[in-house]
């Protein structure tokens, strides 16, 4: 016989209410998500195009064709997915790596007692929620080499003229530049971490003589490692599906240096109407940023700290 506590009807219709109130929950996750994602999976199978939604045209049913979409994605030269996939890791590692460290320095800036303090929490802020094309756009102008502000700032320096968002070369950092100008989402982050990090165990460093940079790499460093991440975790999934400098300004060039994936998909689903193709590429896009987050949740035991010892 069960040993277990019989449920009291208060129990009872707490639990159904609280169902009924999830399943909105469930139909958007359903219906936005879940299915979406398995059609994406299943069109990569097939031929089906643009036009087969289109009335009145000569193309017959879409078809199963297996593989044959996956297969030719990394064999058309014209396509070219592999440098893409390369374009895509690189950046959003790039981009990953430099933000966290740039939020991290700055969030430990702002937790300072000084003047005006909110005032600069605001100004890094702001460059996060402005609409990203609009700030593509406007870099785009700021970096001109002819013309452009910061063009000119160099060259009263004593540099040279640089070619920034036109030079294969230079294309990939000057957007992890801007990527990182918009992490302003991190910074916030970081901000509420470093706020909750114990103050006892500053004060017991500072008796026990420890300098400021040894608090940092043993008692803020280790308490922040849960934040960091998150952080690492969100800016990578973010960085993965870069697709706004490609549309607002490179087109995928220089060279396609810019082709990212998600550009590629573009490209491919909505340029050339080839949905089945677009849909391949999708589900490799998915594929390579599971295996990644994989790889992040998987080392992450190791150097995550939680208050108490414990390994999560």
């Amino acid at each position: 016989m069960s040993n277990k506590p019989k449920k009291s009807a208060a129990v009872i219709k707490e639990q159904r209410a609280a169902y009924i109130f999830l399943i909105p929950a469930f139909l958007g996750l359903s219906l936005i998500t879940y299915i979406p994602l398995l059609a994406a999976f299943g069109i990569g199978f097939t031929d089906l195009k643009v036009g087969h939604f289109m009335p009145n045209t000569p193309l017959a049913p879409p078809r199963f064709v297996g593989l044959d979409n996956f297969v030719n994605i990394f064999k058309n030269p014209s396509i070219n997915f592999q440098n893409s996939i390369w374009v895509t890791v690189y950046f959003a590692l790039f981009a990953v790596v430099s933000s966290v460290i740039y939020s991290l320095f700055i969030a430990m800036l702002l937790n300072r007692k000084m003047p005006g303090r909110g005032f600069f929490r605001s100004i890094f802020y702001i460059p996060y929620i402005l609409p990203a094309a609009a700030v593509i756009i406007s870099w785009h102008f700021l970096l001109i080499y002819d013309g452009g502000v910061i063009n000119h700032v160099l060259v009263q320096l004593g540099f040279e003229r640089s070619f920034f968002l036109d030079s294969k070369s230079t294309v990939i950092p000057t957007l992890v530049l801007i990527a990182v100008w918009q992490c302003g989402n991190l910074i916030v982050i970081f901000l509420a971490g470093l706020q909750n990090v114990p103050r006892v165990y500053q004060e017991a460093a500072e008796i026990d003589g420890a300098s400021a940079w040894r608090r940092f790499w043993t008692i803020t460093i280790p308490c922040m490692t849960p934040i960091i991440f998150y952080n690492v975790l969100m800016s990578l999934v973010a960085n993965l599906q870069i697709v706004v400098p490609a549309l607002a300004r490179t087109r995928g060039g220089p060279g396609k240096a810019t082709m990212f994936m998600t550009y590629m998909m573009y490209q491919e689903g909505f340029r050339g109407g080839q949905l089945g193709t677009a849909s391949a590429i999708a589900a490799v896009f998915f594929i390579i940023a599971a295996i990644l987050a994989f790889i992040l949740f998987k080392t992450s035991k190791s150097w995550i700290f939680y208050e108490g010892g414990e390994q999560k």
